[in-house]
């Protein structure tokens, strides 16, 4: 019996090595842009390197310095986390409405509104854009308005206020979200087979929101995952979004989050074995984020 369960097993391996070659290509490149670098960064982390002179490991000082020592990183974990628990969810479920509704107008109409709601996630000029609207000169975009309107006495400077700045980088970080997510959320409806629907009503389906949770939402689960984990991934590395927008570091280090304290130890001051241990955590971070999402979305319509 053994021996037969051995040669299936062989048989197959061979039967789909065609399979496993064509995959070999993504593997590999997979392995030495995504593997390597995180398991060369876990080994950096432990060590003390600048670039100039060879690696010293030091074990868990990094993280010691990192946790005990470091109070701007404390600031910048806190930043992240008002950032992605607001922006996270809210960007997703944002994402999918407007990927849900304009699902349902004309083929024309529909492709020209995917294309508006996409082309922020991709523009390199959209950060110039809300610079501008949120100008804090008298003249600026929307101070001009507020104080026309009578609302406001004077100017308000909403980049460099750290009463504001944090709102502003919120607003502009839940328009940036309608990226890939909402791309794969459109493909996914519009990949549905329009006879579940059918079989839906004859079932008792009586509204558009039971069909939606009960025959769109499990047919879109791997859209659903993947605007899941890229929803995470941006929020918690939201970086470059704060730099343009209120500079580096931010007044008072009101914006300044865990990307901004990797971007300043890595490539500006290149402690090196530093900066990999605020990449490690912030890694960590992601995955324990994405697992109670993903068991949650493996819940929907059950």
């Amino acid at each position: 019996m053994d021996d037969k369960i051995r040669s299936n097993g062989r048989y197959n391996y061979r039967k789909n090595l065609p399979y496993y070659l064509m995959m070999l290509p993504f593997f590999l490149l997979f392995f030495l842009f995504t593997v390597l670098p995180v398991l060369a960064a876990m080994v950096i982390s432990l060590t003390n390197y600048d670039l100039l002179q060879s690696p010293g490991f030091v074990f868990l000082e990094n993280y010691r310095r990192l946790f005990l020592n470091d109070t701007v990183f404390i600031t910048a974990l806190k930043n992240t986390f008002i950032i992605a628990v607001i922006t996270g969810p809210a960007g997703y479920m944002l994402s999918f409405l407007m990927a849900w509704l304009i699902n349902e107008l004309r083929p024309k109409l529909r492709a020209v509104l995917t294309v508006i709601f996409y082309a922020p996630s991709i523009s390199g000029n959209v950060y110039l854009v809300f610079t501008i609207i949120f100008s804090g000169d008298p003249k600026g975009f929307l101070n001009a308005h507020l104080l026309s309107l009578g609302i406001m006495d004077e100017a308000m400077l909403w980049l460099s206020d750290e009463k504001t700045m944090m709102l502003v980088v919120i607003l502009v970080s839940l328009w940036m979200s309608l990226g890939f997510g909402f791309l794969s959320f459109i493909a996914g409806l519009q990949t549905l087979d329009k006879s579940q629907f059918e079989a839906a009503q004859v079932d008792g389906i009586t509204n558009r929101w039971q069909e939606l949770w009960y025959v769109t939402l499990p047919n879109m689960r791997p859209q659903l995952m993947f605007g899941a984990v890229m929803s995470i991934t941006s929020a918690l590395g939201v970086g470059d979004l704060t730099i343009q927008l209120t500079g580096f570091p931010s007044a008072g280090y009101n914006t300044h989050t865990i990307a901004n304290h990797l971007t300043d130890f890595g490539n500006l001051r290149m402690e090196m074995g530093y900066a990999s241990t605020i990449a490690v955590v912030l890694f960590a971070i992601m995955l324990l984020c994405n697992r109670p999402i993903q068991a949650l979305i493996k819940r929907v319509g059950t």
